[in-house]
């Protein structure tokens, strides 16, 4: 595969330059999505990937994120990097990836983490925490010897970008600030001010 151009190649290696100076969390990103009646909420996800398509994060379909999701397809990402002065944001349309795409990405998680995505009803109301443990334990035990296959419920969703700006720290608040917007030809570069 060709290496990655563009705003999404820049991304691509913003993060991995993160990871090369031992940035604690190089693939956290916020996600913010919104309700249908545009309600919103964040929380910090994990980034399983960057291609020419888009970024890839997993998760429960049934959790508020894939509920949100479903009923309105646009979501917003930030990754920080404090350690690096830099800063990305993207805009984008959502969409789900392929079963075999998700598929592939499960069975390459800790054997833990998939029977995790068994036992925990995510982001439903639960009494206790042992409500989830003890739904651990059983799926555990069902699946002992045998491979954890992945829920009809859990998978990736795709962020194709129709926007990415690059921010970079500068001295006495005078930070760089690069945005790169999606048109059906190319992506169209702009400068703005800090």
């Amino acid at each position: 595969m060709p290496a990655l151009g563009g705003p999404l190649g820049q991304l691509a290696g913003w993060i991995e330059a993160a990871r090369g100076a031992g940035e604690a969390e190089p693939d956290a990103m916020t996600l913010a999505t919104t309700t249908r009646d545009g309600r919103p909420s964040g929380r910090i996800v994990l980034c399983r990937g960057v291609d020419e398509r888009g970024i890839r994060f997993f998760t429960n379909y049934g959790s508020r994120k894939g509920r949100e999701l479903q009923d309105n397809p646009h979501a917003a990402l930030v990754f920080h990097w404090a350690g690096l002065g830099r800063q990305v944001r993207v805009e984008g349309t959502v969409s789900r990836l392929s079963p075999d795409e998700s598929d592939a990405y499960f069975q390459a998680r800790p054997r833990g983490h998939r029977l995790q995505a068994h036992a925990s009803p995510q982001s439903q109301t639960i009494s206790g925490l042992d409500v989830v443990e003890r739904r651990m334990a059983e799926v555990t035990a069902q699946f002992e010897g045998h491979d954890v296959p992945r829920p009809e419920g859990w998978g990736g969703f795709l962020v194709a970008p129709t926007a990415i700006e690059f921010w970079t720290k500068g001295a006495d608040r005078v930070h760089e600030r690069l945005r790169y917007d999606r048109t059906p030809q190319a992506w169209t570069e702009s400068r703005l001010a800090p």
